[in-house]
């Protein structure tokens, strides 16, 4: 069930550096699922990207004055590791710019750029810590229980994501919980 909320400048202010935030990461998912090698460290920022858009898409319907139910409409239950395996399901927009539809898993797609798998890790880490962080001053600035909420629902799944890149990293030696 859609509601209806009228939105103060303040919000809508907030609400619009979220969508900036929220389309960062889709940009960045988007082109580290087709720069990482490892196929898992793919299909990581796949799945995580996935949920980016559907993060946009609310914050979306929020500024249009429109609250989402989140009782069904995002999943935040969904896996870090869900989505094709290895295979490229459609061009991304790094592909189209770069012209490329079959990458190479071995070597950069950008000549004179070279990024290793932890450094996408980390600056993803680094990314989701403070998009989280950034729903914390929304949350609290926003009058109406339903909009904190839905961006609650958010940033749950924006904690969710950089597990699932710790986790990664963890399980590669990539990064140590001293």
């Amino acid at each position: 069930m859609i509601t209806n909320v009228t939105l103060t400048t303040k919000e809508k202010f907030l609400l619009e550096d979220m969508k900036s935030h929220e389309e960062q990461c889709i940009l960045k998912y988007d082109n580290y699922q087709n720069l990482a090698c490892d196929p898992q460290l793919k299909a990581v920022f796949r799945s995580n990207g996935q949920i980016e858009q559907e993060h946009l898409q609310t914050i979306n319907q929020l500024l249009s004055g429109k609250v989402p139910s989140m009782s069904g409409g995002q999943s935040g239950s969904q896996s870090a590791s869900s989505g094709s395996s290895g295979g490229q399901q459609s061009m991304s927009k790094a592909d189209q710019l770069l012209g490329s539809s079959t990458p190479s898993v071995d070597s950069p797609k950008i000549p004179g750029f070279n990024i290793s798998d932890k450094d996408m890790c980390m600056d993803m880490l680094t990314t989701e810590k403070h998009v989280s962080s950034a729903y914390d001053t929304a949350i609290f600035e926003c009058k109406d229980a339903a909009v904190r909420d839905a961006l609650n629902h958010i940033q749950k799944e924006e904690q969710k994501h950089g597990q699932a890149i710790s986790s990664y990293m963890i399980s590669k030696g990539m990064y140590t919980l001293k």
